[in-house]
Protein backbone atom coordinates (compact mmCIF):
# COMPACT_ATOMS: atom_id res chain seq x y z
CA UNK A 1 0.00 0.00 0.00
CA UNK A 2 1.41 3.66 -0.99
CA UNK A 3 2.28 6.14 1.86
CA UNK A 4 -0.40 8.14 2.55
CA UNK A 5 -0.42 11.04 4.75
CA UNK A 6 -3.79 10.67 7.07
CA UNK A 7 -4.18 12.55 9.70
CA UNK A 8 -5.25 12.25 13.40
CA UNK A 9 -7.47 15.05 13.94
CA UNK A 10 -9.27 14.49 11.06
CA UNK A 11 -12.93 12.38 10.40
CA UNK A 12 -13.18 10.23 6.49
CA UNK A 13 -15.38 9.60 4.47
CA UNK A 14 -15.63 6.17 2.16
CA UNK A 15 -15.93 8.58 -0.65
CA UNK A 16 -11.91 9.70 0.39
CA UNK A 17 -13.02 13.41 1.53
CA UNK A 18 -11.82 14.38 4.60
CA UNK A 19 -13.74 16.61 7.20
CA UNK A 20 -12.56 19.45 10.41
CA UNK A 21 -14.99 20.37 12.69
CA UNK A 22 -14.71 23.58 14.49
CA UNK A 23 -17.78 25.15 16.41
CA UNK A 24 -20.73 23.54 14.28
CA UNK A 25 -18.56 24.27 10.51
CA UNK A 26 -16.95 22.17 8.69
CA UNK A 27 -14.30 21.86 6.76
CA UNK A 28 -14.48 19.24 3.71
CA UNK A 29 -11.61 18.26 0.97
CA UNK A 30 -9.98 15.33 -0.58
CA UNK A 31 -7.61 13.27 0.90
CA UNK A 32 -3.97 12.56 -0.14
CA UNK A 33 -4.77 9.11 -0.95
CA UNK A 34 -7.39 10.77 -3.30
CA UNK A 35 -5.07 13.71 -4.83
CA UNK A 36 -3.03 10.53 -5.40
CA UNK A 37 -5.05 8.56 -7.39
CA UNK A 38 -5.97 11.18 -9.43
CA UNK A 39 -2.88 12.40 -10.42
CA UNK A 40 -2.12 16.05 -11.35
CA UNK A 41 -5.68 18.60 -10.42
CA UNK A 42 -6.45 20.82 -13.21
CA UNK A 43 -10.20 21.89 -12.25
CA UNK A 44 -12.63 21.56 -9.92
CA UNK A 45 -16.23 22.36 -9.68
CA UNK A 46 -17.70 23.77 -6.23
CA UNK A 47 -21.03 24.24 -5.69
CA UNK A 48 -22.60 27.78 -4.51
CA UNK A 49 -22.77 29.45 -0.98
CA UNK A 50 -26.14 28.82 0.47
CA UNK A 51 -26.31 25.62 -1.30
CA UNK A 52 -27.89 22.16 0.93
CA UNK A 53 -26.16 19.35 0.83
CA UNK A 54 -27.36 16.17 1.11
CA UNK A 55 -24.93 13.25 2.77
CA UNK A 56 -24.03 10.94 0.02
CA UNK A 57 -25.27 13.03 -2.92
CA UNK A 58 -22.38 14.94 -5.04
CA UNK A 59 -21.85 18.18 -4.71
CA UNK A 60 -19.11 18.89 -6.72
CA UNK A 61 -16.02 17.86 -9.70
CA UNK A 62 -12.94 17.25 -9.50
CA UNK A 63 -10.95 16.98 -12.83
CA UNK A 64 -7.36 15.73 -13.40
CA UNK A 65 -5.42 14.64 -16.21
CA UNK A 66 -5.95 11.15 -15.73
CA UNK A 67 -9.96 11.39 -14.74
CA UNK A 68 -13.06 13.15 -13.91
CA UNK A 69 -14.48 12.89 -10.22
CA UNK A 70 -17.45 13.54 -8.56
CA UNK A 71 -17.00 15.14 -4.69
CA UNK A 72 -19.40 13.31 -2.38
CA UNK A 73 -20.59 15.38 0.90
CA UNK A 74 -19.93 13.59 4.04
CA UNK A 75 -22.55 15.06 6.12
CA UNK A 76 -25.62 17.07 5.20
CA UNK A 77 -25.37 21.00 5.51
CA UNK A 78 -25.55 24.58 4.04
CA UNK A 79 -22.17 26.01 2.12
CA UNK A 80 -20.99 28.58 4.13
CA UNK A 81 -18.06 29.48 2.81
CA UNK A 82 -15.84 27.93 -0.91
CA UNK A 83 -12.25 27.80 -1.71
CA UNK A 84 -12.55 30.20 -4.96
CA UNK A 85 -8.75 29.76 -5.17
CA UNK A 86 -9.32 26.58 -6.38
CA UNK A 87 -10.46 28.61 -9.59
CA UNK A 88 -7.15 29.86 -10.45
CA UNK A 89 -4.80 27.26 -8.22
CA UNK A 90 -6.39 23.86 -8.74
CA UNK A 91 -3.05 22.42 -8.14
CA UNK A 92 -3.44 23.15 -4.51
CA UNK A 93 -5.45 20.48 -3.87
CA UNK A 94 -2.07 18.57 -5.20
CA UNK A 95 0.02 20.41 -2.81
CA UNK A 96 -1.56 20.81 0.28
CA UNK A 97 -4.84 18.80 0.17
CA UNK A 98 -5.48 19.08 4.00
CA UNK A 99 -4.60 23.24 4.07
CA UNK A 100 -5.05 25.50 1.13
CA UNK A 101 -6.70 22.77 -0.88
CA UNK A 102 -10.28 22.65 1.01
CA UNK A 103 -12.74 22.92 -1.07
CA UNK A 104 -15.87 23.87 1.42
CA UNK A 105 -17.24 25.02 4.70
CA UNK A 106 -20.76 23.64 5.50
CA UNK A 107 -22.96 24.30 8.47
CA UNK A 108 -23.45 20.38 9.42
CA UNK A 109 -27.67 19.83 9.74
CA UNK A 110 -27.12 17.43 12.15
CA UNK A 111 -23.92 16.82 14.29
CA UNK A 112 -24.47 13.24 14.86
CA UNK A 113 -23.89 12.51 11.68
CA UNK A 114 -19.94 12.82 12.40
CA UNK A 115 -20.04 9.62 14.60
CA UNK A 116 -20.72 7.39 11.14
CA UNK A 117 -17.14 8.99 9.26
CA UNK A 118 -14.17 7.26 10.09
CA UNK A 119 -11.32 7.95 11.71
CA UNK A 120 -7.60 7.70 10.71
CA UNK A 121 -7.26 3.73 11.43
CA UNK A 122 -10.92 3.13 9.82
CA UNK A 123 -9.77 5.05 6.54
CA UNK A 124 -6.50 3.50 6.54
CA UNK A 125 -8.11 0.17 6.63
CA UNK A 126 -10.47 1.03 4.24
CA UNK A 127 -7.88 2.08 1.78
CA UNK A 128 -6.44 -1.18 2.23
CA UNK A 129 -9.44 -3.47 1.68
CA UNK A 130 -10.24 -1.59 -1.33
CA UNK A 131 -6.19 -2.37 -2.73
CA UNK A 132 -7.21 -5.73 -1.79
CA UNK A 133 -9.96 -6.54 -3.69
CA UNK A 134 -8.32 -4.43 -6.50
CA UNK A 135 -5.72 -7.84 -7.28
Amino acid sequence: MGDYEIPEELRYSREDEWTKSEDGRVTIGVTDYAQQQLGDVVFVELPEVGRSLEKGEPFGVIESVKTVADLYAPLSGEVLEINEALVEAPESVNDDCYGEGWMVVISIADPADQSELLDRAGYLQHIKDRADQDQ
